[in-house]
């Protein structure tokens, strides 16, 4: 894909998360893989860590989670909708509008939160990611990552009335792509999950708990 083709969908992707708005949290309200998640990761870090949530969508309930713990937090979406939603719900985090795919002008961090981000990327746009990640982390930083279970590559989806483009990996593949960008391994965790809509359809949620090698 051209730089000018890939800017062009991130802009589309965008757009579409500008139109859903804060409906994402009505459809999906229940989120309990990630507070597991996000809880584990806090057991991890001294008080005060750096921590940016990237894809951060309306802050909840993860920057918020983040920022009542007392970490220092940077929030981070493509979404400028979503980004002046969890300004609200998070006045004390940093929170800007930004590219998953550009994460090295947004500082280095003690840990990284990507819950559902990256699969909005295509595959090899995941993998580059995720070395990025790496390299915006502090040695033996943290990475927290949640993806649905799919096999595919940027395949474009409904999704609550807009056509968005998403990737994904079977679990065993997931591990393999982490692992390749320079991370090990530390906790998996596997989630069924329902949408409270019907036009969102029942999904696996794969979670992943990984730090810096």
């Amino acid at each position: 894909m051209t730089t000018d083709g890939f800017a062009a969908r991130q802009a589309a992707q965008a757009a579409a998360f500008d139109a859903i708005g804060a409906r994402y949290d009505d459809v999906f309200p229940h989120k309990d893989g990630q507070r597991d998640l996000t809880d584990r990761l806090l057991a991890e870090l001294k008080p005060g860590a750096a921590v940016l949530d990237l894809g951060c969508g309306t802050g909840l309930p993860t920057a918020r989670r983040l920022a009542d713990a007392g970490c220092a937090v940077t929030a981070a979406d493509i979404s400028p909708v979503m980004v002046d939603l969890a300004r609200a719900n998070v006045p004390e985090a940093t929170v800007v509008v930004h590219d998953a795919v550009d994460v090295s002008a947004l500082g280095v961090f003690d840990a990284i939160v990507a819950y559902f981000s990256l699969l909005m990327l295509p595959r090899a746009e995941i993998a580059g990611t995720l070395a990025e990640l790496r390299a915006a982390l502090h040695p033996d930083g943290l990475l927290a990552l949640g993806m649905v279970e799919a096999d595919m590559d940027d395949v474009e989806v409904p999704f609550l009335g807009r056509p968005v483009r998403v990737s994904g990996f079977p679990r065993d593949e997931l591990r393999r792509v982490v692992t390749g960008a320079g991370f090990a391994v530390l906790a998996e965790d596997v989630r069924s999950y329902a949408p409270a809509h019907p036009a969102a359809p029942p999904e696996v949620q794969l979670f992943v708990l990984a730090r810096r090698v």
